[in-house]
């Protein structure tokens, strides 16, 4: 007997979302993210709604607001959580997605909810896969869209990337279902919105989203495959005191396991979501390799090390804040920032550590003004300890 185009897409969540707890929602109030509302509760599922207002364009609250209506009349939770910025340097829709994340991150948490749906299509990695290709990018970057990852213990997951936009339109408006268009979406001036008009205008070549989400599923498997060469090549790779040293056994690999774990490092060091372009990273990996001098993404090679670089670490914060994006330091109170040339000027037995000094630079300190308190990196520790909140690791 046929399935209704409501019964594949209700099955597409109850394939991919687990039963048994309450499931948190990514509501924009576009679309793709009411249909996936209404799917889980067609599908059976206890949902509580979050929507994001990025503050960025006038009618935004009011938005946020009206899809609050829309949730009440469905007797389901909603909370709107506001990104709270000034003016934003370099990449808007990239710190706008980043704000989004850990906003959504934070709300689950709040709620005690330990997986979030969000509403992307098979179009989105479609326009993903084309935004990859401007970038020159490699197998990972070419990959489409992680159907499931964990970020702060929340398990976020992305059951309709088996689904159209087009076909997620329909199947609203059959069932009369509203929704609003964010004007973002047909803004050229960001990148995913070029993305859609090309993929529109690829269509007579038979470059499909259908088709495009396809060779990002093969590559995907691709991926797969190498990342059991790419994870047993870690060996070569050592921590030691938030920076890596590449060990000569590296470069006897195949040349695509180098780019991958040296891709691997610089998204770790720099806390990136996507690394550069193919060709730069190489050009790192042959400075590592070389033990020369060379930068790229805010981190340094040097010497077969790869670490932050000094321009590139965090600002000041205070003891038990999260530093340069990875470290916590906890003691007594004291402003932490990078020991640099002037804390290793007041750690004259610095060299006891065997790290060089460009590593142990960038590395955390508590200060007082100008007086250093604490280096624990350098054996200067006192009252204060210093731990990376994630460890260095190749994904298999």
């Amino acid at each position: 007997m046929p399935v209704s185009p409501g019964e594949r897409l209700v099955g597409l969540i109850r394939d991919r979302v687990p039963e048994g707890q309450t499931v948190g929602v990514a509501l924009s109030g576009g679309g793709d993210s009411t249909a996936l509302l209404h799917l889980c509760l067609r599908a059976g599922f206890r949902v509580e709604a979050m929507t994001v207002d990025h503050g960025l364009r006038p009618e935004s609250a009011a938005e946020a607001a009206m899809v609050g209506d829309q949730c009440r009349s469905l007797g389901v939770r909603h909370e709107v959580r506001l990104w709270e910025h000034g003016p934003v340097a370099g990449n808007l829709m990239d710190a706008a997605r980043r704000a989004r994340v850990r906003l959504i991150r934070d709300w689950a948490g709040s709620r005690g909810i330990g997986v979030v749906v969000l509403g992307h299509t098979r179009d989105d990695v479609a326009e993903t896969v084309l935004m990859g290709l401007g970038r020159s990018a490699g197998l990972p970057g070419l990959s489409g869209m992680r159907a499931a990852w964990e970020d702060g213990g929340i398990r976020f997951l992305r059951p309709l990337l088996g689904a159209g936009r087009q076909e997620l339109r329909e199947w609203l408006r059959a069932e009369g279902i509203s929704w609003v268009d964010d004007p973002t979406n047909e803004n050229e001036r960001f990148t995913r919105a070029r993305a859609r008009k090309v993929l529109a205008a690829l269509a007579p070549l038979g470059i499909t989203a259908e088709g495009l989400a396809e060779v990002a599923a093969n590559l995907a498997r691709a991926q797969e495959a190498l990342d059991v060469q790419v994870h047993a090549a870690g060996r070569w790779v050592e921590e030691r005191a938030g920076a890596l040293r590449f060990d000569q056994g590296l470069w006897a690999e195949p040349g695509e396991v180098q780019r991958q774990v040296v891709g691997a490092a610089l998204l770790w060091l720099s806390g990136a979501d996507y690394a550069p372009r193919a060709s730069e990273v190489e050009r790192l990996a042959r400075a590592l390799r070389e033990g020369g001098d060379a930068t790229l993404a805010g981190c340094r090679a040097r010497g077969g090390w790869l670490m932050r670089e000094p321009r590139a670490a965090g600002g000041a914060v205070r003891v038990g804040e999260l530093w340069d994006g990875r470290w916590r330091v906890e003691g007594p109170d004291g402003e932490v920032r990078a020991l640099g040339a002037e804390g290793l000027r007041q750690v004259p037995d610095w060299r006891g550590t065997g790290l060089p000094r460009e590593v142990l630079a960038v590395t955390p300190a508590i200060w007082r003004g100008d007086l250093l308190l604490a280096a624990p990196a350098a054996g200067v520790s006192a009252d204060w300890q210093a731990r990376l909140e994630r460890r260095f690791t190749l994904r298999r």
